[in-house]
């Protein structure tokens, strides 16, 4: 990373912009070309990821060895100017977002939601889930809070149109329930976005760093209760996760991947920013300790009473948004650094699972566990695949997921507040159900006998009913074919609601799961360098000075 960066430069703040620019662009690009050169379009998109993915980790070299790089668009100095900042934090979460966003597209295309509609995959699927990604940078590298709402809506229309894809009765009353939810959070967080301004004059986040601590506790209390509504919405913290359930499994396996891996971590990012730049160390912290604990065990509690695996991952995944919140509330440079850590991990593991997921529908023809089973003999290397991340966001060690928890534990102890205490509890015990779950889905998925006829046969046609998110199964008779129209993306609509189980996965499928299984143990190969940056990343979080100089310089 030295030489590249010395290759490149000091003075590499115009590679910020990148990852917003590029994917809004590569969408503009397909737009124009609509149905055009197929094969072309899918290796733009691809391409397009790929170059944010290694921008990515060079703003991560970047801010490591030369310190937040901040850039003002348009040539407005700050605080007038829109501000992209790329400080570790920021810089990692756009790297980790990219590479889960590259492999998920990567899925789509094997899956069929891209490249093989004659209309609507290449004219509506791919350009909004670039300008879905486009969002979610922008939300990483806000220096403002009216441009990280900017990000935030964008996220909410593209998210809209991925949910819906398809038109099924059921995909649009989970779409209308998400879509509620989010601008309810939208219209908290406007808001609140009045109110900061009108109470220090300035949306700027370095420059309300400084400004906010002269205003009156009161008034600056009642700031935060706003943001941290309007962003714990979107966390899909406890009570504000309830839409959280119903509205992630109906979408197809790469969008819910998507979305449970990443736009729920969007929300976890900016409760860190809030907490550390804007209000550090105030008395909501407490108030998010026990937030934290009713997330853990209220979401696991959920998981535990699931037979659908994609109902049952987006419990845990509503759970473990707790360890991320209970590492920023404990409020000292250790459980922050294990939350950023924590983060990082969830991301790529929660997405795994859910990718696998969609393999094991179209491997064994549904998610319910009740009609699952002898999926470990019939196909070894998709068992495989779902054991490693399962025990991984189980906590087992070495992985990963048992280093974050270990680091959120440790940070408890320094606490050492009977609510820490409680709240270690409630971690640990959270842990342990989720190794509950996950082995009951083994169990019944892969290791169980199956009756007979209980696993759909290859060739086995899922025709999805309009009123419900679970498959029923028609098989085929002798000799009959599967026609074009009854594969996912043909000329049945944006995403199709038929499926055809077959014994040999799409190859792309397979090798982009088989990609995020690798990076979530590389996360355990590479845990020492990464817990080293985690740590400077919050400890230049907790400083808040080389974010505040490297905005405002000499502007102050």
């Amino acid at each position: 990373m030295g030489p590249l960066l010395t290759l490149l430069g000091e003075d590499v703040h115009y590679l910020v912009p990148l990852p917003v620019v590029l994917p809004l662009f590569a969408a503009g690009v397909k737009l124009a070309l609509g149905i055009r050169w197929p094969r072309l379009q899918q290796w733009l998109s691809v391409g397009a990821l790929t170059v944010v993915l290694v921008v990515g980790v060079l703003l991560m070299g970047a801010a490591d060895q030369l310190g937040p790089q901040a850039v003002q668009i348009g040539g407005w100095e700050a605080p007038q100017g829109i501000t992209l900042v790329a400080d570790r934090l920021s810089a990692l979460m756009v790297t980790v977002s990219a590479a889960i966003t590259l492999a998920v597209l990567v899925y789509s295309i094997g899956q069929g939601m891209a490249g093989k509609a004659e209309v609507a995959p290449l004219s509506v699927y791919q350009p909004t889930y670039l300008i879905l990604v486009a969002g979610v940078s922008n939300a990483f590298l806000a220096g403002d809070l009216f441009n990280l709402y900017v990000g935030f809506e964008i996220l909410l229309t593209a998210s809209y149109v991925l949910l819906t894809l398809g038109g099924t009765q059921s995909r649009m009353r989970a779409g209308a329930i998400y879509v509620v939810v989010s601008l309810l959070s939208s219209v908290l967080f406007l808001i609140a976005l009045g109110l900061v301004y009108a109470a220090t004059g300035t949306v700027n986040m370095a420059q309300l760093a400084e400004r906010l601590p002269e205003i009156s506790t009161e008034l600056r209390l009642v700031l935060e209760v706003f943001l941290i509504m309007a962003f714990g919405i979107k966390a899909a913290v406890f009570p504000l996760a309830a839409w959280l359930p119903d509205s992630y499994p109906i979408a197809p396996a790469p969008v819910t991947a998507v979305f449970a891996g990443l736009l729920t971590k969007v929300g976890v990012y900016a409760i860190i920013r809030a907490q550390t730049l804007l209000f550090p160390g105030t008395q909501i912290n407490t108030f998010l300790l026990w937030v934290a604990m009713a997330t853990m065990i209220m979401g696991i509690l959920g998981a535990v009473a699931q037979n659908d695996i994609k109902r049952l991952l987006s419990f845990t995944l509503v759970s473990h948004i707790g360890y991320m919140v209970m590492g920023v509330a404990l409020g000292n440079e250790l459980g922050l650094a294990g939350a950023i850590f924590y983060v990082a991990h969830h991301i790529t593991v929660q997405t795994t699972l859910f990718l696998i997921t969609g393999l094991i529908e179209r491997r064994g023809g549904s998610t319910s566990l009740e009609n699952l089973g002898g999926l470990a003999r019939i196909a070894p290397t998709l068992a495989i695949l779902f054991f490693v991340p399962a025990m991984n966001l189980g906590g087992i060690p070495p992985l990963s997921g048992f280093l974050g928890k270990v680091a959120l534990l440790q940070a408890g102890a320094a606490a050492g507040t009977p609510l820490a205490y409680a709240l270690m509890a409630s971690a640990v015990l959270t842990s342990l159900l989720t190794l509950y779950v996950i082995a009951r889905v083994w169990n019944s998925a892969f290791w169980r006998t199956p009756a007979e006829g209980m696993v759909a046969e290859p060739g086995t046609v899922l025709e999805y009913n309009e009123d419900s998110s679970d498959p029923s199964t028609a098989a085929l008779g002798p000799g009959e074919a599967v026609g074009p129209s009854s594969r996912i993306g043909d000329a049945s609509g944006p995403i199709a609601t038929t499926i055809v189980t077959s014994a040999v996965l799409p190859r792309s499928m397979v090798g982009a799961t088989v990609a995020l299984v690798a990076m979530g143990l590389a996360l355990t190969v590479f845990a020492g360098p990464l817990v080293a940056y985690a740590s400077e990343a919050a400890a230049e979080l907790m400083a808040r000075t080389p974010y505040i100089e490297a905005v405002l310089g000499g502007s102050r």
